[in-house]
Order: C-alpha cells, then structure tokens, then sequence
C-alpha cells in the first residue's frame, strides 16, 4: 500500500534486474544469470486487457513450479520500481535461479498494459491476478498445478481474492500482504504514520481525530452517492470545535492542515469505496491452500501483529492446516533493513531486497512444489 494510501497521510487521511531481456547469458547484481527472461503480452480473455509483463524461465527442466508476482497500491511497472527499489526484479532474479518460473505484470495503464488504474478496484486487480495465472496455465515450461501467487501490501488482497475464485492457485506467499478490513487498516496504518511523523502531540491528536471522523464516515457512505457531502460535512462540524481549541491555547501560527478537498476526491473513488469495505474474513474462508506470510517489524504501512495474526486464523475459517508466519526483525514495508523506518528513508536505503525474505520464500516453495 504505497502511493495511493502514503500519500495523504499526515496531510491528513490514508494514506539484480531493472529489466530482463530475452537472453541465455544475462548477468545481474548476482552474476551470470541461469535463466531466459522474456518481455511479453498476454490478453486477458475475461477483462478484455493486454498485459504487458516479463516471464523469467530457468534454462533446465520442464513444468516447473510457477508463480506470479502481485504489486501493492500506487500503479507500479512490472519490476516493483518504488522509491529507487526495484523489488520484484530480484525477487525474480533469486527465485528463478532456484528453478522457479515467476510471471510479474504491469499494472493497469502503466508500461505496456491496457487499462485506467485511477477507476479500478482491488477487485479489478484481482481480476488482473486470474488472467496473469490463467496465462501461467498456457505455458509449456510450467506444472500448471504448482501455481501460486505472491502478494505484497495490498497485493495481499488482490491474491486473496483470486485464490477464493481459483480453486486450481497451489499456494500464497504474503509479503507485508493486507489481510484485515479496510476500515481497521486505514485506522491503524494512519494512527502509526502519525505516531512516526516529527510533529507534536497535539497536532497528532488532531490528526487522530479527524481520521477517525473521516473513514468512519466514509465507511457508513461507502455505496452512497451523497458522500461528498457527508464528509464535508463532517469536517466543517469538526472543524468549528478545533478552531476553538486553537484559539483558547493562543496558536497565532497554526500549522496543521487537513486536505479536505483532496481527501474527498479520493474517498468517493471506486478504489477507496470498495477498500474501504473489505472483509478478508468471508474471502479467506474459502482459501485452504499452503501459505507463507512476512512482516517486517518496522513496517508503518501494514501492522505486521494484526495482518499475520489474521493469515493464521481466517483461512478455511480456521482450519487451513498448512499457513506459516514470520517476522523479520529490522525490515520496513519494502524488506528492506532501515534506522527511522519512515517512508522518507526508503530511497536512501541502499541495501537490496532481504535476502532472508528471499531465502525463506525459497526454500518454503522447494520443500512443498519442487
């Protein structure tokens, strides 16, 4: 959940390979390169799109295990490109020379697909998800029973989604993947951005409470078509109490600003009415497959308690008997090792992608598909 619900944030509400090119002797930040990676585009047979993407294939063997990579918010290139990190390249690059096809896509309307990003759903991008497996199915090189999916951020719910569709989805692999309800997500994703941010305590509560007004209200209007005014509405009550408050403690200079237009325009989105009403509960329920899930511990886009505690419980209701959860000490949204941990720091970062993240993801795929 980068762009989309990083970017309002503290103004006020939610917030290796750079490409591969079809070649047997590439190299990378790793060395030579065992595998063939080529540029392609699939057609969606159900959402009408074309795909743009890059399929990395180990140059030995046939039908191997297969896996397609599944971005999180913010319209991302195919290589996971975020704040100068390029995170699904290597996740391609080390999982592929471990002798495992990955698939990683496009978003809608960047690079060479098809498709409005800024009027899709979590839905649509789960619809997405399907046709890149679908198109996994086709492939000569693949097991098309050892498919699965691979989720980062709100990639979580996407792949989700898919799998309780797609009964054929031979596995999950949840990398900081959302797996709580959107209200409580956006309540406490804001209340850590917050509570990171280098302000006082009392602009953080006034923060604290206008979020709160906001998504509670958005919620309760989420298939409304009066939304719009509701939360301007609410803000302007809102907004008569806090200007007392600034006035009896004297604030000659007062600082904080709440974007009420902005944040209107992206509640009244089809993306954040259909976030904002997630329910992972009744999706994983129909989920009884092999799953991994990570968290790092410094992450202050997904609460890393809350999202793994639900991956253990919520799939098949509570009967899925094969779910794994880890927490990787030191690691940010993007697993990558930070000191401030704040989104400001990510592309100062000059670490890689964690090679334990990579490691784990590795091997908990050869012990169970390879």
């Amino acid at each position: 959940m980068l762009s989309k619900l990083v970017k309002t944030v503290i103004a006020g509400c939610f917030a290796a390979c750079a490409s591969l090119n079809a070649a047997n002797c590439q190299t990378s930040g790793n060395g030579p390169v065992p595998y063939k990676a080529d540029s392609i585009i699939f057609n969606g047979k159900q959402t009408g799109l074309h795909y743009g993407a890059t399929i990395t294939i180990p140059n030995n063997g046939k039908h191997h295990t297969a896996v397609v990579i599944v971005s999180g918010t913010g319209a991302q290139d195919r290589d996971g490109t975020m704040a100068g990190h390029k995170m699904f390249a290597d996740i391609a690059d080390y999982l592929t020379r471990k002798g495992i096809v990955v698939l990683r896509v496009d978003d809608r309307g960047v690079g060479k697909s098809d498709g409005n990003y800024a009027k899709s759903t979590t839905g649509d991008f789960a619809a997405d998800v399907l046709e890149a497996f679908h198109y996994l199915q086709t492939r000569t090189e693949v097991n098309p029973k050892h498919i699965g999916l691979i989720g980062h951020s709100e990639g979580g719910m996407s792949m989700a989604i898919a799998a309780s569709k797609e009964p054929k989805v031979a596995f999950l692999i949840s990398l900081a993947g959302l797996c709580m309800d959107g209200y409580d997500a956006l309540i406490i994703q804001n209340r850590d951005l917050v509570n990171a941010a280098p302000i006082s305590n009392d602009e953080k509560n006034r923060y604290y409470q206008i979020n709160e007004i906001m998504f509670k209200t958005a919620r309760q209007y989420a298939d409304s078509a009066d939304m719009d005014k509701a939360l301007n509405a609410r803000y302007a009550e809102w907004k008569k109490g806090d200007d007392e408050w600034v006035k009896a403690h004297n604030i000659q200079y007062d600082h904080f600003r709440f974007p009420i237009w902005s944040y209107v325009n992206q509640a009244t989105s089809p993306w954040y009415r259909f976030f904002i009403k997630y329910d992972p509960a009744p999706v994983l329920a129909k989920v009884n497959i092999p799953i991994l899930a990570m968290n790092g511990d410094k992450d202050l886009m997904v609460a890393y308690k809350e999202n793994l505690a639900n991956w253990k419980k919520l799939p098949a209701a509570g009967q899925d008997k094969d779910v794994t959860t880890i927490v990787l000490s030191g690691l940010n949204h993007l697993f990558l090792p930070c000191q401030t941990c704040t989104l400001q720091e990510y592309s100062s970062i000059k670490s890689p992608f964690s090679p334990e993240a990579l490691k784990i993801m590795g091997d908990w795929i050869s012990k169970r598909f390879q």
